[in-house]
């Protein structure tokens, strides 16, 4: 199942013309390409899917989304391996 994911930019770089951002997702962290949002900041919230930022989201909606995937066990299978001690 494909999911686009709420998380928070923790680092905001440039890879050789191409802006990145190294995203929390509630304790796991993955490298994503913010060629969609070029502007996005450290401290705004990101969708999240396939390695790409999508769309900015508010902290509110962000934080409210991440509480019901754990709730479902959800945000662990979508980031990856470490996820689960991760977010726990």
């Amino acid at each position: 199942m494909c999911l686009g994911l709420p998380g928070r930019v923790v680092e905001v770089v440039d890879d050789r013309g191409t802006p990145m951002a190294v995203v929390d997702f509630g304790g796991v962290t993955k490298q994503i390409c913010c060629a969609y949002l070029p502007d996005i900041a450290v401290g705004e919230y990101a969708i999240v899917h396939a390695g790409f930022a999508l769309a900015r989201l508010d902290e509110a909606a962000a934080l409210e989304t991440l509480a019901l995937l754990r709730s479902l066990g959800s945000v662990a299978d979508e980031v990856g391996p470490g996820g689960a001690q991760a977010m726990s």
